[in-house]
């Protein structure tokens, strides 16, 4: 699938691993005990590869990375009903759910360098953060998220043994 489908909103999600191979997760602010993993909205015309740096650096402040990998197909998950709605009224659109390209990035910086207010750009998402490991990050995703971060630590694993 080389383009993602109708109805949904394209997005980028960006898997970034340290050294150790752990996975940068954070706790969103609006749900709680929800932690994920970056992601954003591609904009008009943008290239999803500068999609995936920029949403890194806005939602964590992190510019110390380089793309390891691209997962070779789109993912896609259907948001909840009452989370549909909600999001209708943010956005004033009405997407089934997000359709995403996923990144895996390398971290070369130092752990200070993240700053959950990320570049200032944009509201903070992000409440607390944390190096996981590719089992947690799916525990601690959000149900509706869990697949499709199943199907992301599975196109990865030749990077996080």
């Amino acid at each position: 699938m080389d383009s993602p489908p109708e109805g949904y909103r394209r997005n980028v999600g960006i898997c970034l691993i340290n050294p150790s191979k752990k996975i940068f997760a954070a706790s969103r602010l609006d749900i709680p005990d929800a932690w994920q993993m970056p992601q954003g909205g591609i904009d008009e015309n943008e290239d999803p590869r500068n999609a995936a740096i920029r949403e890194l650096e806005e939602e964590t402040g992190v510019t110390s990375a380089d793309i390891v990998a691209e997962a070779p197909y789109w993912l896609t998950y259907d948001f909840p009903p009452e989370v549909r709605q909600k999001l209708k009224q943010q956005w004033g659109s009405d997407w089934k759910g997000q359709a995403q390209k996923w990144f895996l990035l390398k971290f070369n910086g130092k752990d200070e360098e993240v700053n959950l207010l990320g570049n200032g750009t944009e509201k903070a998402e992000f409440g607390q953060w944390s190096w996981v490991s590719p089992q947690e990050i799916v525990n601690r995703a959000v149900d509706f998220k869990k697949p499709v971060y199943e199907q992301v630590m599975k196109a990865f694993s030749p990077y996080l043994e």
